[in-house]
């Protein structure tokens, strides 16, 4: 089998060869430039880039046979259509031979390709990353981008996501990784994390397919796998081969690029990300798995830089970096799935007392992931976070309040049971709120901190008006409402050991006074 691949491969360069030449691909314009992949080689011209897939067959992939190549293509093109439709194309025959192809014609097919249109290449986030070019508000609208083409996608059919086909995929995965790799002992750990992990979350896992949690989502969503256009995040190059790595739970799709971003070394926005995604989609109850999730993506990762870094058409020098990446990629799994003790943290104010903006700095300095009680009101209401209503007395009741606290209490709980450290943004205006969120602290085993944000009240008022007149916002405080809260709030005790944080600064200083938190934090 070994040699009859190696044969198709060498059948397969080929053809890349002739296809590169004048006349095999006549839709070339200019040069043409040939990418390999562990599984695909794309052939780019100036505006136009040609995918063929490699004749493999590995344990996770087989594209040995023409049908299947064209099968796999087609699908592709299927999948990449519901996220970057202005790029994928069609599917094309190679007709002609080996040594004089030619892209499309009436003769017999000897190859399929995938024809798109060509991107700058400089706009994948993997390639921004590096440059030290990718910014909040790209990691922002990347996050508001997958959280709708998730919130979009029907649920999968009854015959995928069985959490004992997820465990049985990872445990593959790592069976892979550990003939690829010297790293027996590490693997051998991670491998006895997967299961021992697994039997803790398996019930949440079924209980979330049985939700509608399991969609066909994207499958491969990596920073490389993700474009900036025209201002908007656009995911490509979606995962074709293997339907049941795509239909999976939504937060297992959804955290490969967090878990990306972590492997590029940017943590602040890894969980800027993960934060702003789970506050789009409301889907908390999944931060219990969470960890466990990422770590196989992280393994995944791993697993292709290895595959890669043993295939014999890699340069010296890019086996050598593949084999370093699978190196820290396996590292990365270990600290995703033995996190620091996590920490339970309330930022509390009234209205306009920047504790939105320290609780979204907190969520970047600690690596945490944010609560907000204006964004969860609303939602147990049917209501997007910047709906307005006719009648604010519909949401700002008592009972209301206390079922927002109780959802924030209730994210809190699943956080810190999956290992990860949450901040809950909300006024905290009365003691008994507070101490709810300090009792579970201390059932959990975690330390709570409240960080209170203040600012004089003029500038208050100032914030206020200027958020009501952007009307982006998801809080709809108003005046009078602010008036309201300083009549009625129950101000920290001494005995709540409260951080006071003033926020009548410029943004920077803000960012460094909660860097500072978080840095006093962790040494103490």
């Amino acid at each position: 089998m070994a040699d009859a691949i190696d044969t198709a491969l060498q059948r397969h360069h080929r053809l890349v060869q002739a296809l590169c030449r004048a006349g095999g691909w006549p839709d070339a314009d200019g040069p043409v430039e040939v990418v390999q992949t562990h599984l695909s080689t794309v052939l780019l011209s100036r505006t136009w880039a040609l995918k063929l897939k490699k004749p493999l067959a590995l344990d996770f992939v087989d594209f040995s046979t023409l049908e299947r190549r064209r099968h796999f293509c087609e699908e592709e093109l299927r999948l990449n259509r519901r996220t970057a439709s202005a790029w994928y194309v069609d599917v094309q025959p190679v007709t002609g031979t080996v040594d004089a192809p030619r892209l499309g014609g009436d003769g017999e097919p000897i190859e399929w390709a995938l024809r798109m249109r060509r991107f700058d290449s400089a706009s994948a986030f993997d390639r921004l990353a590096d440059a030290g070019a990718l910014t909040r508000a790209h990691i922002d609208a990347l996050a508001a981008t997958v959280a709708a083409f998730h919130g979009a996608l029907p649920a999968s059919p009854a015959a995928y996501g069985d959490p004992q086909v997820a465990l049985r995929v990872a445990l593959d995965n790592l069976r892979t990784l550990a003939t690829l790799r010297a790293d027996a002992a590490a693997i051998d750990a991670l491998h006895r994390w997967t299961r021992e992990r697994f039997d803790a979350i398996a019930e949440t896992l079924a209980w979330r397919r049985a939700q509608g949690r399991v969609r066909e989502g994207h499958g491969d969503l990596h920073l490389a796998n993700i474009a900036w256009l025209d201002g908007q995040a656009v995911p490509f190059d979606a995962l074709e081969f293997d339907p049941r790595l795509r239909h999976v739970d939504v937060l297992a799709d959804a955290v490969f690029a967090f878990m990306d971003l972590l492997d590029h070394g940017l943590p602040a926005l890894a969980w800027r990300y993960l934060s702003q995604y789970l506050e789009h989609t409301g889907d908390h109850d999944g931060l219990p798995v969470l960890r466990w999730f990422a770590a196989y993506r992280a393994l995944v990762r791993a697993k292709v830089a290895a595959i890669r870094a043993a295939q014999p058409d890699a340069a010296p020098a890019e086996r050598t970096a593949a084999d370093a990446a699978a190196q820290r990629r396996l590292a990365l799994a270990h600290d995703l799935a033995h996190p620091p003790a996590p920490r339970l943290v309330l930022t509390s104010g009234v209205s306009g007392s920047g504790k939105s903006t320290v609780a979204q700095r907190l969520v970047e300095a600690l690596g945490a992931v944010r609560v907000r009680s204006d964004v969860e009101r609303k939602r147990l209401y049917g209501l997007t976070a910047t709906a307005r209503v006719a009648d604010p007395a519909a949401l700002y009741h008592a009972r209301a309040t206390e079922r927002t606290y109780a959802r924030l209490e209730a994210v809190a709980r699943h956080a810190i049971e999956g290992g990860i450290s949450v901040v809950v943004d909300a006024a905290f205006l009365r003691r008994r709120e507070r101490d709810a969120m300090r009792a579970l602290a201390r059932t959990l085993g975690v330390d709570c901190v409240t960080v209170e944000c203040t600012a004089p009240e003029p500038v208050l008022r100032e914030r206020l008006a200027r958020r009501a007149a952007d009307n982006r916002d998801a809080s709809d405080a108003t005046a009078d409402v602010l008036a309201l809260q300083l009549r009625v709030r129950e101000p920290l005790a001494a005995d709540e050991g409260a951080v006071v944080l003033d926020t009548d600064t410029t943004p920077g200083e803000v960012d460094a006074r909660v860097d500072a938190l978080v840095a006093g934090w962790r040494r103490g």
